[in-house]
């Protein structure tokens, strides 16, 4: 007999009404579209992760087209559109960046014909699209007035790219390849991206510093899924609960911004968030905050009408704790900037949308029935045919029962079932007689199938049921499924609001990391200064700190006038590079608007860190080590101004002692020669004629500094505290017993170290002394005096290739 299931109803207390199961995303892909001309570039990209166009309004761009790659080399787009009639610059570099990344990384490069990115053309083809975001009772007039307050359209090289981008997105139809030709590529929101006042920085700087550092995931069931993140500064700031903050603190160590403006607003949150009382706030929101779910990708379903029930359940999550995130923020003091718009833009469209899901979803029903169900009293007539469904088991009961009294009696029993697309079926068992389909043939009855030793049957009955009752089940589906459409459709007129969550909840997720970190790690406030230089107290590495069992603390003052020029000398393993790196890693959490690790911090004005400490060597490369060593170093020299902050760890050590003293002494009279326009330099050397031959001048911008060591007999030990003066002793035979390179040798390479520095010949401790050599002559020539040169048997080649020929090589 038929059953199905009960919708227990009631309202849903919290924003957890069920298990949810989080899914793994596929990695997001780009796809740019670039426009240059005049002097001036023009980008937009679609980022499939978010589903969202970004563009650049239009931006000066000299012919080298340094912006592009700056743009290229963040946002790694897969594939680059751009017009077949475009000026041979570009033709140029999209060529040279092929062939300087490789097949493997390069990006895909599209031509369009050029009268695809028409401006006019473009415009009919931005304003003549439906985007889910733009309501639809909008006229005409009003969507060019909405669109134009998002897109600035007085940016004519952007709104032609943009243009290209759709053109692209529609021939390609990202995301969408499987669907029907009607259904579009989704785009949920334009966002603006802009690069302004970003600090210049290196893959290389990246790299040696340890901003970030993938490692193989140790798991073999992750091993395909990527890598993870190892020790690095990203891997220890990360204490985001969402998967937007972790995406926006990646973005901004990858963009850290020289806008003081910005830096302060960001310490204004960490500091407010560090005081004690404000503890129970800090754990407030990052308990809401980890229900922040993947907004974007379920906005995206929407569009795509492949919505499930677990992302009803994410996005009533996301909602009510944002409407939570709310509530506190407007507890929390307007004078703070986020605080104030996260309580503005947060507006009572949550509420709606909460309110609509809670209202109509069912979600225990959904749950059990794996499909989108609604809760009872929202629709008369999905009711009224529930409460059908639910009383089909007694009606069918007594349906069988009349259908039996007019069955053969040698059929014992049977039932009434309903189908979905089927019907209703009257269901016998099998008898032993019935072997053959003939057999199954009953006067009265349609045979329709063999099941389980059950046959099924069409009666008057059954056909009668048809037709009163229909195919309840497909219809609450259909009509459950025109309500989540309709649904759908005023949830994503509402999507702007939802947006604005996933980026405020990003800022605030990624300050109350931050804020822990600080807390944590008893790290200050950096304070910010026009002028040029770095001032540091109680300066600590903020990765080695927290391997090391302690950590020496250490300052930093470069002044504008004095000092500009650090040369740190000192053995080796007495902590050079880890000052350098924790100059440069103090000076980059500043620019990222973090707490940094030092008792006190006064940050110049920087525009670009450059460093030259790690050989990043590969074999791909096709370089040397040393030539690698000198494009680090051409791009401090070529691209460094006052500004800038140069790191320098053992320069010239790659080649001959006397030419990579001599680059490295031309390097620091380049910069000399710029007075109090040269930049914050940092070099760690262990050329001691740097100092000895006096090959700098004297001049108040070099200041010499040296890491404090002892030699208590043969141990040397290390204080790893900076100190002014110049260590003239490398200590290199007490470093190499601690790497633990044996006696014998650390002797004779002390004895031939003495040797060469007091000018003295070395002698080969290998070779024999004068007397046995020629005692070792005396023999030979006795017995070649012993030979009979007249003898015939007298074999003398034999003599010289096994008597003569050794003892010469050994003599000589």
């Amino acid at each position: 007999m038929s059953t199905t299931a009960s919708l227990n109803t009631h309202c849903l207390p919290s924003p957890l009404p069920g298990p949810e199961q989080e899914e793994e995303q596929e990695q997001p892909q780009i796809y740019m579209c670039v426009l240059w001309y005049a002097g001036l570039l023009g980008i937009t990209y679609y980022d499939t992760g978010d589903c969202s166009v970004y563009f650049m309004p239009d931006m000066p761009d000299n012919e080298d087209l340094k912006l592009l790659q700056k743009v290229i080399d963040e946002v790694l787009p897969r594939c680059i559109v751009t017009s077949a009639k475009q000026d041979h610059n570009i033709a140029k570099f999209l060529t040279n960046m092929g062939a300087a990344t490789g097949d493997v990384d390069k990006p895909e490069i599209v031509l369009f014909p050029n009268m695809d990115f028409g401006l006019e053309v473009s415009k009919q083809r931005i304003l003549s699209r439906q985007f889910p975001f733009i309501p639809s009772h909008m006229t005409a007039t009003e969507k060019i007035l909405y669109l134009s307050s998002i897109i600035p359209f007085e940016s004519p090289l952007m709104v032609r790219a943009l243009g290209g981008l759709l053109k692209f997105l529609d021939r390609r139809r990202i995301g969408v390849e499987l669907e029907d030709s009607t259904i579009g590529v989704p785009i949920l929101a334009f966002k603006k991206f802009v690069l302004m006042d970003i600090v210049n920085m290196d893959q290389d700087t990246f790299c040696v510093l340890q901003i970030f550092k993938s490692e193989v995931h140790p798991s073999v069931y992750k091993l395909s899924s990527g890598l993870k993140e190892g020790l690095s500064l990203y891997g220890i700031l990360n204490r985001c609960r969402c998967k937007w903050g972790e995406k926006l603190m990646r973005l901004w160590l990858m963009r850290p911004t020289r806008n003081l403006t910005e830096l302060n607003k960001r310490l204004d949150v960490i500091q407010f968030f560090m005081l004690a009382q404000n503890h129970e706030t800090v754990l407030t929101l990052q308990e809401c905050l980890k229900n922040i779910k993947n907004v974007p990708q379920i906005l995206r379903r929407m569009n795509l009408s492949h919505t499930k029930v677990s992302d009803w359940q994410a996005l009533y999550k996301t909602v009510y704790s944002a409407v939570c995130l709310r509530d506190t923020c407007r507890s929390l003091p307007s004078s703070i900037e986020l605080f104030q718009t996260i309580s503005q833009v947060f507006t009572d469209d949550l509420h709606y949308i909460a309110s609509l899901i809670s209202k109509v979803v069912d979600f225990e029903g959904s749950i059990s029935e794996n499909r989108f169900t609604v809760r009872p009293n929202v629709d008369s007539t999905i009711d009224e045919k529930k409460r059908k469904l639910m009383g089909l088991s007694d009606f069918l009961t007594e349906v069988a029962r009349k259908e039996l009294e007019t069955l053969d009696n040698r059929i014992p029993s049977c039932c009434v079932i309903y189908i979905p697309l089927i019907g209703f079926l009257l269901s016998i068992p099998r008898l032993p007689t019935m072997v053959d389909k003939s057999d199954f043939e009953i006067e009265g009855l349609d045979f329709m199938f063999l099941s389980e030793d059950k046959l099924h049957y069409r009666s008057a009955r059954t056909k009668e049921l048809d037709s009163i009752l229909g195919d309840l089940h497909c219809e609450i589906r259909d009509q459950e499924t025109l309500i989540m459409h309709q649904m759908q459709t005023k949830i994503l007129e509402k999507s702007a609001v939802l947006n604005n969550v996933i980026e405020y909840t990003a800022h605030l997720d990624v300050l109350l990391a931050l804020a822990v970190m600080a807390r944590e790690n008893s790290y200050s406030r950096p304070c910010f200064t026009h002028r040029h230089g770095i001032h540091i107290k109680d300066g600590r590495h903020p990765l080695m700190e927290l391997c090391a069992k302690t950590f020496v603390p250490n300052p930093v003052d470069s002044g504008e006038a004095n000092g500009r020029i650090k040369i740190l000398t000192g053995p080796n393993s007495s902590g050079k590079s880890v000052y350098l790196k924790m100059v440069g890693l103090i000076t980059f959490m500043a620019l990222i608007g973090s707490y940094v690790p030092a008792a006190e911090a006064e940050i110049g004005a920087v525009d670009g860190i450059y460093t030259r400490i790690h050989s990043r060597e590969s074999v791909s490369v096709g370089l040397s080590t040393f030539m690698i060593d000198l494009n680090q170093v051409a791009k401090a020299v070529n691209n460094a101004t006052e500004r800038s902050l140069v790191l320098i760890d053992e320069f010239g050590k790659g080649t001959n002692t006397v030419d990579g003293l001599s680059l490295l002494v031309a390097v620091l009279r380049h910069w000399l020669k710029q007075g109090t326009q040269c930049p914050q330099v940092f070099v760690s050397t262990n050329f001691h004629s740097l100092v000895q031959l006096k090959l700098l001048p004297d001049t108040p911008l070099v200041q010499y500094l040296t890491m404090e060591t002892h030699q208590d007999g043969d141990e040397l030990i290390f204080f790893y505290q900076l100190k002014e003066g110049v260590s003239t002793v490398s200590h290199a035979a007490n470093i190499a017993a601690l790497a633990g390179v044996p006696p014998k040798v650390i002797a004779r390479g002390v004895e031939v170290s003495e040797l060469i520095r007091n000018g003295k010949p070395i002698r080969r401790i290998d070779h024999p002394s004068k007397g046995s050599q020629l005692e070792r002559c005396k023999s030979l020539v006795e017995k070649f005096l012993c030979l009979d040169l007249d003898d015939p048997h007298v074999d003398l080649e034999k003599f010289m290739s096994q008597e003569v020929l050794p003892s010469a090589a050994s003599i000589l």
